[in-house]
């Protein structure tokens, strides 16, 4: 058993706290030997007094495009079990990431801030470091990213107070499982993998692929433990290699795609396979009503035609729709009638929103919303727009946010506003130059694919939204391109 000491002089003096966290070494067994750390919270008005708290469920989707699904309009591809969940839940259409990077986005999934308040803005440290990828210095710097995670409150950590144990399955970037304060899990981490991997979840990546018995089977123990659960199921789906069973590629090599976009659905629909059959395990254990299921994909993704597991410019990576645009859902049976909300909603709004649900306080300084008591009454939200931010895949300096910032955008109803910067780009630079440009304004309401750039038809509408961004946070360094 693992426990981290929590510094009174560093919680008070730093800007973010460090959770003391107790957890098993164990991969597969639930046992009373695992302890918990309080935090000194207050229950929030969500569950009643002697409600038990419910179960969670995050789903986590991996390079895939908001449009592609059942229920948000694709004629195609077959997604049965998430347009079940997306009918009977509470689904935002008009939902995002921050950030359409994958290990930015999931960081900020397990902590509720933007890349810019965790640090966390690239996949990793520069490849020009001395010595190159495979030199000691490259190495160092990659352990001091993960070092940023025992900095900062992760949702395991903080529903742990609550009682609820854990466990991680698939894309996990920082070190092993137990950084991240899960109980359980499968992803050893940089460092630790017998085999030297661990670059983004080693042997979690496994999970949905090869099965589901590790998350099976951590529910159904902690079901017979009477113990409420957090799953992370993230799995390496859609995600290259796209290497789907024949059985279901042979679906959409028989329309005549593109084989690389064949593959690329056909991965989609074997992803909502293990969803479904997810969804079955909690009805077996009479569980699923007091599970809080949740959906969002950590970044878009358009299939290059041409090229197997390759990606097109404007999606992954980028700013704009068919980067961090992803339906977000959240299902709750006890306790959520079936909505269609309209309203924007960001993937920050994720961990304050668990914690509602769970009857926790959301701490002080997280940027989302709690979005619990309006899906319970169907009230609306209080919101007027969204943000994010663009980073470089390579962190040129891992202390430095703004030395790699390529982009900022606000939504605020109809409008999107782009903003491209100065930073320092060193990978995937033909993806990047089509978004670095000056200011694009689109009324995305009616242009979601972003075609038609507005901005100077309405300078006013610019120069309101660019001082939006600027009051969401000022930068010193940076400068914005005009063109």
């Amino acid at each position: 058993m693992i426990q981290r000491k929590l510094n009174t002089f560093f919680k008070v003096f730093k800007t973010r706290k460090i959770i003391t966290a107790a957890m098993c070494t164990s991969l597969l067994a639930l046992t009373s030997a695992c302890s918990t750390h309080s935090i000194n919270t207050d229950k929030v008005e969500s569950t009643t007094v002697n409600e038990t708290p419910p179960n969670i469920l995050l789903i986590l989707s991996d390079d895939h495009a908001w449009s592609d699904y059942g229920f948000m309009g694709h004629d195609i591809v077959k997604t049965p079990a998430l347009d079940k969940l997306a009918n009977e839940g509470v689904t935002f259409k008009r939902a995002y990431v921050p950030t359409s990077l994958c290990r930015p986005s999931l960081a900020t999934i397990a902590t509720g801030l933007y890349a810019s308040q965790h640090g966390i803005t690239g996949n990793g440290p520069s490849k020009k470091v001395p010595g190159g990828k495979k030199g000691e210095k490259y190495k160092e710097l990659r352990a001091q990213i993960i070092n940023k995670v025992d900095k900062l409150d992760t949702l395991p950590e903080l529903l742990r107070t609550k009682g609820y144990v854990s466990h991680q399955s698939g894309k996990w970037w920082e070190g092993s499982f137990k950084r991240g304060g899960f109980d359980q899990g499968m992803t050893k981490g940089f460092g630790n993998h017998p085999k030297g991997r661990g670059r983004h979840g080693d042997d979690g990546l496994k999970i949905g692929r090869t099965g589901l018995a590790p998350v099976t089977h951590f529910i159904d123990e902690a079901v017979s433990a009477e113990k409420p659960f957090l799953v992370w199921y993230a799995p390496f789906m859609p995600h290259s290699p796209h290497t789907p069973p024949e059985r279901i590629l042979k679906k959409y090599t028989d329309k005549g795609l593109a084989i690389s976009v064949a593959k690329y659905y056909a991965m989609i629909e074997w992803f909502d396979e293990t969803n479904g059959e997810l969804f079955a395990h909690l009805e077996k254990k009479g569980v699923k009503d007091n599970t809080l299921i949740v959906y969002v994909s950590d970044n878009g993704w358009v299939t290059n035609p041409k090229k197997t597991d390759r990606f097109l410019p404007l999606s992954k990576q980028s700013p704009g729709e068919s980067g961090v645009r992803t339906p977000i859902m959240f299902s709750l049976p006890s306790q959520f009638k079936a909505q269609m909300r309209p309203e924007l909603v960001s993937s920050i709004d994720i961990v304050p929103t668990i914690l509602g649900a769970a009857g926790l306080e959301v701490p002080a300084g997280l940027p989302g919303k709690n979005l619990f008591a309006d899906m319970k009454n169907a009230t609306p939200i209080d919101r007027n727009e969204v943000y994010g931010e663009g980073f470089a895949h390579d962190m040129a300096d891992i202390n430095d946010m703004e030395s790699t910032l390529l982009y900022r955008w606000v939504i605020e109803g109809d409008w999107k506003l782009i903003l491209s910067y100065d930073g320092k780009n060193e990978s995937y630079q033909q993806h990047h130059k089509v978004d670095r440009q000056g200011p694009r304004l689109y009324k995305v309401s009616t242009d979601e694919y972003e075609q038609v750039n507005l901005a100077k038809q309405h300078p006013e509408i610019v120069a309101r939204l660019s001082q939006k961004l600027v009051d969401w946070y000022p930068l010193q360094k940076r400068n914005i391109l005009q063109k």
